[in-house]
């Protein structure tokens, strides 16, 4: 049965010790949230100290709720959001990703000693107590926070929304949270909520805003989950109570206290089941133009896809999605990390992210003083002298109708498609492998001087000029006749047949379906296996692309050789070992009907989501 359910509780302020005050508010309710609301009054009864003025406004809550889940007659359940809502979100194509919290304070040191992995996993990966990381809370005083100047920084280096870290998994807040005192206002020096003058900042000067919010791990308050499992007693509590008395009134907190935000960014459910997922629904409710992720966990998808340190080869057909990657090696600041992305990877995966649909979340990690590191800002400033001359081909255009183009990748917009070049061709003939009539063909940066164009059997040639005139990514536009009519990929339409499979669900058929959300995997005693395509007759192939399952902290690993049939004998193209995250290898063509795969992975079954071939455009 849904109820139509009037009483709202603004929760209990931790710190002065009272229950704010209830008001009335028409609102649907389902029977699970119901259920909820009994139990969040029941534990407040049971844990809480309150006068009995309170204690009889809460029995006559209880009363009343009763009464009208016993009266109320079922309503219909609301309509899910309209789709409309990621309008703004699929135009705007780059973001910045801000991680930020105390653990900038021992900036990957800890006891003396470096500590490997990520820089805001510190308190996990060193395994330190809660009562020794929280004095670190002390030295976090970001005097020098100029959240202006870092809106203007993201928009100068042509980025359309922000996306900052609220609570990261060590429980620490960065606004002013009634129901704990581990955050920016109560537990440091500076003492002033950090979220809201940006928030502000991102209004006063059109930026969209989001909040990326750890609903599960939490490892300072009791109860939190903690991949790997505590390592201190201080930790352990009941995880359904850390929900109800921290995690759901915390986002009710930030999704309530700062004007209009755009996007709820969950991350990592660890042990999240589908009731404890369902605790934050009836926040979500409230916010029906809120965009979230599929991280909440309990099997709830949310609106986007989160790809992490790597742009998959198909992208996500059928579903948004988002990469988020870093600057250098870690989200949170790291003094000793230096291995900088160049200006030239960022560019690039920039394109590629878009020219397969997605969007781009780039991260900086400020310091505890409250400076984003100048490597990032000096990434940032290329990234935008870049976008100011080429946005046209990366805001509000759509993915690429090619499945793959050797020399770079491609982006369009109604008739124009916009070729990102980053392989400038010897012999200055850029190719496009489509039959549609070229209009007109010119450089980006140089409108006015236009390209000669050759039309040829199945695509057109271009010709460029001598020099490339940006060696990171030259534009070139193409504006064309009627919609476009490609060749398709070799592969569509083809078979793979495997040595093994697990079962039909899991299937070889699954490589080839353009889907990544599928998968191919050997039956689970087999550690080996080959897949074999038969182009019917013989054709060009010069490159391979597999997707694989993993992330690169998994740190999985697979054995991949390609093989073409040459008469009864088996010759090999090439034999590497992937890093678990996909592969791309180009080679010099290699014309066969029959090619295999073996896939070799010593630590359990064979999988892969992908396997693309192409020729020569």
């Amino acid at each position: 049965m849904d109820g139509l359910l009037l009483i709202r509780d603004q929760g209990y302020d931790h710190k002065k010790g009272i229950f704010l005050q209830m008001t009335f508010q028409p609102y649907f309710y389902r029977d699970f949230e119901i259920k909820l609301l009994q139990n969040k009054l029941l534990l407040s009864l049971n844990n809480f100290d309150a006068n009995l003025s309170i204690m009889k406004k809460i029995l006559f809550h209880i009363t009343l709720l009763l009464l009208i889940m016993s009266t109320v007659k079922s309503q219909p359940n609301l309509s899910p959001a309209d789709s409309s809502k990621m309008g703004w979100w699929k135009d705007a194509k780059f973001g910045m990703f801000i991680h930020w919290g105390v653990y900038s304070v021992p900036a990957g040191t800890y006891d003396g000693k470096q500590v490997p992995g990520i820089g805001e996993w510190i308190m996990n990966r060193a395994k330190i107590p809660v009562n020794k990381y929280k004095p670190y809370a002390g030295q976090f005083n970001p005097a020098k926070y100029n959240p202006e100047a870092w809106v203007k920084m993201a928009k100068d280096a042509g980025m359309k929304y922000i996306v900052i870290t609220s609570k990261h998994h060590d429980g620490f807040a960065l606004f002013n949270s009634t129901v704990t005192d581990w955050d920016v206002v109560d537990a440091t020096p500076y003492g002033k909520d950090l979220l809201k003058p940006l928030v502000e900042a991102c209004h006063k000067q059109g930026m969209r805003i989001g909040f990326y919010y750890s609903q599960a791990q939490d490892w300072n308050h009791p109860g939190g989950a903690a991949s790997g499992g505590h390592w201190d007693k201080a930790q352990d509590g009941d995880m359904d109570v850390y929900l109800d008395r921290i995690a759901v009134p915390q986002v009710n907190e930030i999704l309530s206290n700062y004007g209009k935000i755009d996007i709820l960014w969950w991350d990592t459910p660890q042990d999240m089941t589908p009731a404890r997922a369902e605790k934050f629904l009836p926040l979500l409710k409230l916010h029906p133009g809120l965009i979230t992720n599929n991280r909440l966990g309990g099997g709830f998808k949310g609106d986007t896809e989160t790809p992490e340190q790597f742009v998959p080869s198909t992208g996500f057909p059928g579903r948004n999605w988002e990469a988020c990657m870093t600057m250098n090696d870690t989200w949170g600041y790291k003094s000793f990390d230096t291995n900088w992305k160049s200006t030239t990877t960022i560019i690039r995966n920039l394109a590629e992210i878009v020219s397969k649909g997605g969007n781009f979340l780039l991260n900086v990690g400020p310091t505890s003083l409250g400076e984003i590191p100048k490597p990032s800002i000096d990434r940032l400033t290329q990234v935008g002298r870049w976008l100011k001359i080429n946005k046209e081909s990366i805001y509000e255009t759509t993915a690429s109708p090619f499945a793959y183009l050797s020399y770079g990748r491609c982006t369009r917009k109604n008739q124009k498609l916009y070729l990102h070049v980053f392989d400038y061709p010897v012999n200055g003939e850029l190719r496009v492998p489509m039959t549609n009539k070229i209009k007109k063909a010119y450089l980006l940066a140089a409108p006015a001087k236009i390209l000669v164009v050759k039309a040829e059997v199945n695509r057109s040639l271009i010709r460029l000029p001598v020099k490339a005139p940006d060696k990171i990514n030259t534009v070139v536009v193409v504006e064309f006749e009627g919609e476009p009519v490609i060749s398709p990929s070799p592969m569509v339409g083809r078979q793979a047949i495997a040595s093994s499979q697990k079962s039909e669900s899991e299937g070889s058929k699954n490589l080839l379906d353009g889907n990544r959300l599928t998968r191919w995997t050997a039956a689970d005693d087999q550690r080996k296996a080959t897949i074999e395509v038969d182009f019917k007759k013989p054709i060009p192939i010069s490159t391979f692309i597999v997707d694989e399952p993993w992330h690169p902290w998994d740190q999985k690993k697979q054995n991949l050789t390609l093989q073409y049939k040459a008469g009864a004998d088996w010759k090999t193209i090439f034999n590497i070992t992937t890093a678990g995250i996909g592969y791309v290898e180009n080679f010099k063509p290699v014309t066969a009907q029959y090619f295999r795969l073996t896939v070799e992975n010593k630590e359990t079954a064979p999988t892969l989501l992908e396997w693309q071939m192409y020729g020569p455009e």
